[in-house]
């Protein structure tokens, strides 16, 4: 159901929640729940009066709303649910432009648009409150964005990162694989001062091919500045290094309030990491050349690994790391979530790809100070399960492999 009942204890936290969220559209003061008219009815005459009456003021303003799910009601039909409120004592005016007071009756017609009962499973009845932050969806679309990539981060789960942060203005947020900077834009909304790193040179630079469709090549000013310039946003922005997120160029010490990512899976975007030939071929002992640094591949393991042993570093106490990790579905269970001895499990949430893979995201909150006995704890037994998905670019291909041959195969018939 779209509707859920919270125990919330006050409405200074609910409008709290709403100044936040861009998941709920809005929020009401349920003051009558039923499983049909009668059962609604019913459940509002047994509403404390004395709760009712601040808003049912002989000088104050009011109307009444109807939203349905699943269903389209006419107007004559609306206007008879709203007459056979008549029982509550209102005696305020009607205003429809401008009331100090709304009142919502929602309706509930299940979840299949092929089969839409008569009757609704559920009515309620409340005061609105506040509403969401959804309008943040459209406005910071990526469809409007100054530059972006292929993978630029929709921006309805940058938000829901950025709450899952726990951002707050004056907080200091990075992003090891920064790209185009999708991420830092929704934490510099909530206040946020925003840096990142990133392997790829002419991404920070805003160099190269462009992602847009008839454009060939990036304009001079569409780099991840000109995103956050775009919505006011600059005054936030630290800066973006060419740096590679498995040789961490920070100070030691506890920076950042929280990092907020979306490593690389290896099937839009490349996993690398900076080597030298030094390591790729052992040069002759004593050489004094000075080491010729490399790409080479970057394990998605040893990707989260390195990301839960920085986090675990440079995170301060209580501070946050949230961030997507791909699974092959058919081998998933929450032991492969990667660990780390400082970093506490908050929450893992479930985003499908397809119908053999999915993301999870993953929200970890750092509980103990990082300590030089914890510099390689990830090699201990109990922090390897992930390993088994180095693989997952085959796997999700291989997935898009079966359905093509299986589409042709019934064509075919």
């Amino acid at each position: 159901s779209p509707f859920w009942i919270l125990n919330i204890p006050s409405e200074e936290m609910a409008r709290g929640i709403m100044k936040r969220t861009v998941c709920a559209k809005s929020i009401f003061e349920l003051w009558g729940h039923g499983r049909s008219a009668e059962e609604l009815y019913a459940s509002l005459k047994n509403y404390p009066m004395d709760r009712m009456l601040p808003y049912l003021q002989p000088d104050s303003t009011y109307k009444i709303r109807i939203h349905t799910f699943n269903k389209t009601l006419t107007q004559a039909q609306k206007i008879k649910k709203i007459d056979a409120l008549e029982f509550l004592p209102f005696n305020g005016k009607v205003n429809l432009k401008n009331p100090e007071h709304v009142f919502w009756i929602l309706e509930d017609y299940g979840m299949d648009p092929n089969n839409v009962p008569e009757e609704p499973f559920d009515l309620y009845f409340g005061r609105w409150i506040a509403d969401g932050q959804r309008e943040l969806i459209e406005s910071y679309s990526v469809k409007k964005r100054e530059t972006l990539l292929d993978t630029s981060m929709d921006a309805c789960l940058s938000f829901i990162m950025a709450n899952h942060g726990r951002v707050k203005p004056n907080d200091i947020v990075y992003d090891p694989f920064v790209g185009t900077g999708g991420l830092l834009i929704s934490s510099a909304h909530f206040g946020a001062y925003v840096c990142g790193t990133d392997i790829d040179y002419n991404t920070i630079h805003g160099l190269g091919k462009a992602s847009r469709k008839n454009q060939k090549w990036r304009g001079p000013d569409e780099n991840i500045r000109a995103n956050l310039r775009q919505y006011g946003l600059e005054k936030y922005y630290l800066d973006a290094l060419v740096s590679d997120s498995s040789r961490p160029v920070w100070r030691k010490g506890m920076l950042f309030d929280a990092i907020i990512t979306d490593p690389p899976y290896g099937i839009r975007e490349a996993t690398r990491r900076t080597g030298s030939q030094k390591e790729s071929v052992k040069s002759a002992e004593g050489s004094t050349e000075n080491p010729v640094f490399i790409s080479s591949s970057y394990h998605l393991s040893d990707i989260f690994f390195d990301l839960l042993k920085f986090a675990a570093e440079y995170l301060v106490m209580g501070g946050r790391l949230v961030y997507w990790l791909p699974i092959y579905r058919p081998e998933y269970t929450e032991e492969i979530i990667p660990r780390h001895p400082c970093l506490k499990l908050i929450s893992n949430c479930e985003q499908m790809l397809s119908s053999h893979t999915s993301r999870r995201l993953i929200t970890m909150e750092k509980v103990k100070e990082f300590k030089d006995q914890d510099q390689n704890s990830y090699l201990d037994d109990q922090y390897m399960p992930y390993r088994g998905h180095n693989s997952f670019r085959e796997k999700y291909f291989s997935g898009v492999t079966k359905r093509i041959a299986k589409e042709e195969k019934d064509n075919q018939k």
